[in-house]
């Protein structure tokens, strides 16, 4: 086999993992272009090594990609203006259809990845996310999670254990069923549409947290509490009044459109019938570069 066939074939064996390797990058980065550099690296990597010596490739791949994560978070934070305006920013979300998931972000999108789990995951420290990523979501075996964060499995193992511990806290698993979260997402549109702060309060989580990220240019909040979050009312109407239904990271959520340009894409985590974190992008840039055709017209 020549030089360019052994190519082509080692492309076609990247080609198989791709989704599962952006998958694993997403949910370490929070960015879907870096996901897509990461694993741009990963090819890079792959076409530099002897493919035949890899025994598992999807096992090498899933490593690599991790390595190369964990180097561009510790890039981050090497840089001192980085860290603070990275953990004020929403992650990227996914928006699908009302209707359901396309096959191509069903990958991307499993364990119920939210994007309120996402915003935990951003908050741990570069090896613990790792660690819980690989092993937790991914089932990577603490063996070799260890080398690439440079610590033993043993301490490996207990990088994932400190992040679950975080995640859990934090990050409660939503409502499973679509039908009962798309009910509660809806009375909450229709209360913010009629300024009733009453049933708002009542379909909010007495701990919820609402966060809303403008962009560069504007200011990050966060307001926690049902009524301190209901008291935003007639900001939430004006996204309400201009709703479309769409799911956001596999959950219900809405895409707020003026003139057919997006100003706000609104997440949702239901738990037992009440929102418990609310999760707004309304920074222009981000959300031009979404990719919405999805929605239809």
């Amino acid at each position: 086999m020549d030089s360019a066939n052994d190519t082509e074939f080692l492309a076609r064996r990247f080609e198989e993992h791709r989704s599962h390797l952006r998958a694993v990058a997403y949910r370490m980065l929070g960015s879907l272009a870096e996901a897509d550099d990461a694993v741009q690296e990963a090819w890079l990597r792959l076409s530099r090594v002897d493919a035949g010596e890899v025994e598992n490739l999807g096992g090498w791949l899933t490593t690599v990609v991790g390595r190369v994560c964990l180097d561009m978070l510790r890039g981050r934070t090497a840089r001192r203006e980085e860290p603070m305006e990275e953990r004020l920013r929403l992650p990227d979300p996914v928006v699908s259809a009302a209707d359901g998931v396309d096959p191509e972000q069903e990958a991307l999108l499993a364990d119920s990845l939210g994007l309120a789990l996402l915003v935990v995951l951003k908050s741990l420290a570069p090896a613990e996310r790792l660690a819980f990523v690989l092993h937790d979501m991914f089932a990577v075996p603490f063996d070799e999670i260890g080398p690439v964060v440079g610590r033993t499995p043993a301490a490996a193992r207990q990088l994932a254990s400190r992040a679950r511990r975080r995640v859990q806290g934090s990050a409660p698993a939503p409502d499973p069923d679509l039908g009962r979260q798309r009910r509660v997402v809806d009375a909450f549109l229709a209360a913010a549409r009629g300024g009733d702060l009453d049933a708002l309060v009542d379909l909010l989580d007495p701990d919820v947290v609402a966060r809303s990220d403008g962009g560069a240019a504007r200011t990050f909040n966060v307001v926690r509490g049902a009524e301190a979050v209901a008291r935003q009312a007639s900001r939430f109407a004006r996204v309400a009044e201009a709703a479309r239904p769409a799911l956001v990271n596999g959950a219900a959520g809405v895409v707020a459109t003026a003139g057919g340009t997006p100003f706000s894409v609104m997440a949702f985590t239901v738990v037992a019938d009440r929102i418990v974190a609310l999760d707004i992008l309304t920074d222009p840039e981000r959300l031009a570069a979404l990719d919405l055709a999805v929605l239809g017209h």
